[in-house]
């Protein structure tokens, strides 16, 4: 089997990358790197194609002889949609629409998309269930949602096998602290090193379900040859509620060193809580991601130098 992994030289995507190919599966990968680098990728078993999902001839060339899709390329960030819109539209829509209409066209029958837990909104409903009403507050959410259901259409029409998978927080190695779509852990990691000061939107008080990319990379690549999860919405989180001001804690205890803070306004679009509901994920991989927030905080500072290895 031939997999593409659209968005594959970046964070989560390369960490999908090395799974499959350690499992002995040809890959190709699509990427414009934008955000994605080629030195994330392993030298050897990994054919790439610089290409962007916008260009629809790009996403047909990069889809003959594959037989499934791990969908990641996207503008991953709540406040570049607000910025610009259309501009980020046209990546995680138009573009996952490109895909879709070239699976179809090719009879590529699998595909596995990243949505986000964005596309529940500021729910007052914890653990959050794949079965609570959407209330995207984005527009990076809206068309995450949007997708979900263009996956939906392109199954029930056209056969094509899909789950969505909405992504938590994720984390680990790779993440570009300075990119605008860093996440922050990456962010609050890279201010450790440099001595500097984090910054906190709001009280500090916002939780959110962290997920070591690690864990998430298995569920892609295992969802693949596991039919019962097709058709379906999946959360992907550990089920675990983490403040940011806890989050400093456990930075502040594995490095011995204290974090300065200063504090500004909450931003637009961002949730207060965050917490999945993993019920439907255990169901249908008999696992819920195991790293332990310490644990895999642990291996990025390790990574990045920031402890000891």
């Amino acid at each position: 089997m031939t997999v593409l992994v659209t968005g594959g030289a970046g964070f989560i995507g390369s960490h999908v990358v090395d799974r499959l190919v350690d499992h002995g599966t040809r890959v190709r990968v699509l990427d414009n790197l934008s955000t994605g680098k080629r030195e994330n990728l392993p030298a050897d078993g990994v054919e790439f194609v610089h290409g962007d999902v916008r260009d629809r001839s790009a996403v047909d060339a990069a889809l003959r002889g594959v037989q499934a899709i791990i969908h990641l390329a996207a503008v991953a960030s709540v406040q570049a949609s607000v910025d610009d819109p259309l501009g980020t539209h046209a990546t995680n829509l138009l573009g996952t629409l490109n895909l879709l209409e070239s699976a179809r066209a090719q009879g590529v029958a699998r595909m596995a998309y990243a949505s986000s837990a964005a596309i529940y909104g500021d729910t007052q409903q914890l653990p959050v269930s794949e079965t609570s009403t959407p209330m995207p507050l984005s527009p990076y959410a809206a068309d995450k949602l949007a997708g979900e259901h263009y996956l939906t259409f392109y199954a029930n029409k056209f056969g094509i096998q899909g789950t969505a998978f909405r992504f938590f927080n994720i984390f680990g190695p790779r993440q570009d602290p300075s990119s605008p779509y860093s996440g922050v852990i990456s962010i609050f990691v890279e201010r450790l090193r440099n001595d500097a000061p984090v910054t906190i939107f709001g009280d500090g008080m916002q939780t959110r379900d962290f997920v070591y990319v690690g864990d998430l990379a298995k569920i892609l690549v295992q969802s693949l040859d596991r039919p019962e999860t097709v058709g379906k919405v999946m959360n992907v989180g550990r089920g675990v509620e983490c403040s940011l001001l806890d989050l400093l804690s456990v930075l502040e205890r594995l490095t011995q060193r204290k974090l300065k803070r200063k504090y500004e306004a909450q931003r637009v679009g961002d949730i207060l809580r965050s917490c999945a509901d993993v019920t439907r994920l255990r169901a249908g991989f008999g696992y819920v991601p195991a790293t332990p927030l310490d644990d895999g905080l642990a291996q990025l500072l390790r990574h990045e130098r920031v402890i000891a290895r």
